[in-house]
């Protein structure tokens, strides 16, 4: 009689690149395609006013609808992605943005630009904000979110490095239109790649998250949670939340975080952070150098640099979120650039003189340096809640932007020069500082899930 044959089970298959790798590498493209319009206003500012003859205050304002709707936007697309997928609304966020700067060059009256530039534009870039990038970190890795974080962010870096020379240079000739197709084309160009490879969830490929490890068997199996993924039972099987409305799901995320003093904290500083860098630097910097006689392509350059060094620093940044107290590290940031917009107004000549490449340096290594710590501190204190709180800090950050676009620009018309708002961005730095450091080391720990018996 022969020995009964034992089924030995097949090995289960390694994969040398974890799928989250790849879902990063996609989500990092989006970036960069969404990121062109970040680099247009301040270059096409200049050629708008010259053939419409639009005053600085008019197009600020299509620049702060355009911010506001891009922070707004933000905590509830990160709902819509918990709700619909990750894909699909980034998807529909990169059309919105291509549709928008296709039809930029159709305008003829101010109220147009304020529904191109501000509504679509507003509304595409605010479902591909800074939030699609903690989305995608909290979704997909468990280890090492800081440092995806830092290099997802450093993606609307790289798209305004990509797109700002071209578009300064298209903007002197042939014109700005060309410009703004070459943006809708940059948005539109990422599109194929989204709906192919970038997948909701690693339950979609049959993976657990970067770094996480399968629940051990037995009663206490699942009682943590690492991330954002699904509720597990003891047994280990996978219980999925019911799906809500997204609007609802973001507001009730606000209403529990308002109630904690850290999110206000967090809410203040990034405001500031957003009014020193798209408000201010983003959008007035290139026609502040144009006031002191420095060609436009000249001043794009320069701009060009802060992105390059923004991706050195945001990835470092994202490096020093994984290795050392956040709330530190973002006082330092805020600090530094108070500092290096106080020195502003002395560096701006005609010609490019070597204080001012030390200030783009620097400056571009601080640009978003903020946001690696501040994700990690909204996920720190608000757990499975805080990718869509980090959307309403984001809001913030845009509504801090959108204020200080509008008031720069209204302080250029009544004074004729941008000193002022220079000024008083530095000393807003400084109270973002101040605000950072004094988030209490204390902060509550996400609760855990509780397990079905």
């Amino acid at each position: 009689m022969n020995p009964p044959e034992t089924t030995v089970a097949p090995a289960p298959v390694r994969r040398r690149i974890h799928p989250a790798w790849t879902v990063a590498a996609v989500a990092f493209l989006a970036l960069v395609g969404a990121a062109g319009f970040r680099a247009a206003p301040g270059v096409l500012m200049v050629p708008l006013q010259t053939e419409f003859g639009w005053s600085t205050t008019v197009l600020s304002a299509a620049v702060s609808i355009n911010l506001v709707l891009f922070g707004l936007t933000a905590p509830f697309a990160a709902a819509l992605m918990e709700r619909f997928g990750i894909r699909a609304v980034t998807a529909v966020a990169l059309v919105l943005i291509g549709a928008g700067s296709a039809l930029t060059v159709l305008v003829t009256q101010s109220w147009q630009i304020l529904l191109t530039w501000g509504l679509l534009i507003g509304l595409g870039t605010g479902s591909m904000a800074l939030v699609f990038a903690a989305t995608i970190a909290n979704t997909w890795f468990a280890k090492s979110r800081g440092l995806v974080i830092g290099i997802l962010t450093a993606g609307s870096a790289a798209g305004q490095l990509v797109f700002l020379p071209f578009i300064a240079a298209l903007a002197q000739d042939p014109g700005w239109r060309q410009a703004s197709l070459l943006i809708g084309a940059g948005a539109l160009a990422v599109v194929p790649l989204v709906l192919m490879f970038l997948k909701n969830s690693p339950a979609d490929v049959g993976v657990l998250p970067y770094g996480a490890t399968p629940p051990a068997p037995g009663p206490d199996a699942g009682a943590e949670s690492s991330g954002p993924e699904p509720t597990r039972t003891a047994a280990g099987q996978e219980v999925r939340e019911p799906r809500r409305n997204a609007a609802v799901r973001a507001l009730q995320v606000l209403k529990r975080a308002s109630k904690v003093r850290t999110f206000w904290a967090l809410v203040a500083g990034f405001a500031i952070c957003g009014a020193t860098t798209n408000g201010l630097i983003g959008t007035h910097f290139i026609p502040s150098a144009h006031d002191h006689g420095m060609p436009e392509t000249t001043a794009a350059g320069l701009l060009a640099v802060v992105g390059l060094f923004d991706i050195i620093g945001t990835i470092a940044s994202g490096w020093l979120t994984d290795r050392f107290n956040p709330r530190i590290l973002l006082a330092v940031y805020y600090q530094f650039r108070g500092i290096g917009l106080l020195v502003l107004p002395l560096l701006l000549s005609a010609t490019v003189q070597p204080s001012m490449i030390v200030f783009v340096v620097i400056y571009g290594l601080d640009w978003v340096a903020t946001v690696p710590p501040t994700a990690a501190i909204c996920r720190q204190v608000f757990g499975a809640d805080g990718s869509v709180v980090f959307g309403w800090v984001f809001a913030a950050h845009q509504l801090g932007a959108a204020a200080a676009a509008l008031a720069a620009g209204a302080v250029r018309d009544a004074t004729g020069q941008y000193t002022y708002a220079w000024f008083a961005a530095a000393a807003m730095c400084t109270i973002a500082a101040v605000i950072s450091a004094t988030i209490r080391k204390d902060a509550r720990k996400p609760e855990s899930v509780p397990v079905p018996a």
